[in-house]
């Protein structure tokens, strides 16, 4: 049924591909022709980005409430999309793009909101550890939405990378209410992932996340009008607004709109074991800027992460031995 849905949206009016992306004779150019090795590094990058970020999230969700944090970091990223990509925006302006694009905002916004709604019920390590588990489920959304083929190999690497996240940021295993809510934003996190994927291979991928970037920011909004007390005008100093800044161009519009564009140039499975790197890559930097002890468990659990990379590019072939030469 799932399947069946996403097919009839992706056969809707629209052209595939922009213009702009179209060298001589139809052949990709630009971000279309890039190898799947320059998206991966990106989609690396973007994960150390996030990891970068956690403290400065942390300090502006002391600051403000949830949802007006989100509106504030995607409404003005909306805004820089549009400033960017308007010709294309316009020119793609039709139900199937509204649809894709505002549904991806509305799992998104569900999948921030409960991350963040768990985060207030459970510790900074369980709620890193039970987002990441979206490294396993997003090879089974993939499967259910697009057919994408499950492989022994992607899933082992999945499972080694979900014990590496566990040692380097589980801090006990009791199970409570925010962790089930938490687990229930990783759910809405791997379903928008494999969203992405599918429809950004086949859709222009700029004009989707403008509208994702909408879709979020405005449910957050009326989220943050209707429950939410915003924010006293006093807290709107010039570091703070230079914090939010960095959150909604850097953290948003730049970071989000890689991790879309990167999705749809490689196989969603190993895009989100590359992003899963986020939550690691917080507390590395936790260890290198803010002299947390780099414990022998640290290291375990980054040695697992690095051989679930490993694994999934590779599928260990080099371990295998290669018939000798008939002479």
């Amino acid at each position: 049924m799932a399947q069946y849905a996403a097919n009839e949206i992706e056969n809707m009016p629209d052209s595939p591909v922009a213009r702009e992306d179209l060298g001589a004779g139809g052949t990709s150019r630009g971000a279309g022709a890039r190898s799947p090795f320059f998206w991966k590094v990106l989609l690396l990058s973007v994960a150390v980005i996030w990891g970068y970020s956690f403290t400065t999230m942390k300090d502006a969700l002391d600051t403000i409430p949830v949802f007006e944090l989100l509106y504030i970091r995607f409404l003005p990223a909306s805004l820089v999309m549009f400033a960017i990509f308007h010709k294309r925006i316009i020119a793609h302006f039709n139900a199937r793009n509204l649809i894709v694009g505002l549904g991806m905002g509305a799992l998104m916004w569900g999948a921030y909101g409960l991350q963040t709604i768990g985060l207030a019920q459970t510790t900074a390590g369980k709620s890193a550890f039970l987002t990441g588990t979206y490294c396993i489920l997003v090879p089974f959304a993939s499967y259910v939405l697009s057919g994408e083929k499950l492989t022994r190999y992607n899933l082992g690497a999945a499972l080694l990378c979900l014990a590496g996240i566990g040692l380097v940021a589980l801090d006990s295993v009791e199970f409570n209410v925010g962790d089930v809510i938490t687990l229930g934003g990783a759910v809405f996190f791997a379903i928008q992932m494999a969203v992405t994927a599918k429809y950004g291979r086949k859709m222009d991928i700029n004009v989707i996340t403008f509208w994702m970037f909408v879709g979020n920011g405005v449910l957050s909004l009326a989220t943050s009008l209707l429950f939410e007390t915003q924010a006293p005008a006093s807290v709107w100093t010039p570091s703070f607004i230079g914090v939010m800044a960095f959150l909604s161009v850097g953290c948003t519009c730049v970071a989000l709109l890689i991790q879309n564009v990167g999705l749809a140039h490689v196989p969603a499975s190993t895009g989100s074991l590359l992003l899963s790197m986020e939550s690691p890559s917080g507390v590395l930097f936790s260890v290198l800027l803010m002299g947390e002890a780099l414990t022998s468990r640290l290291l375990a659990g980054f040695a697992l992460i690095f051989l679930s990379i490993i694994l999934s590019e590779t599928h260990f072939d080099f371990l295998r031995r290669k018939p000798r030469p008939q002479l």
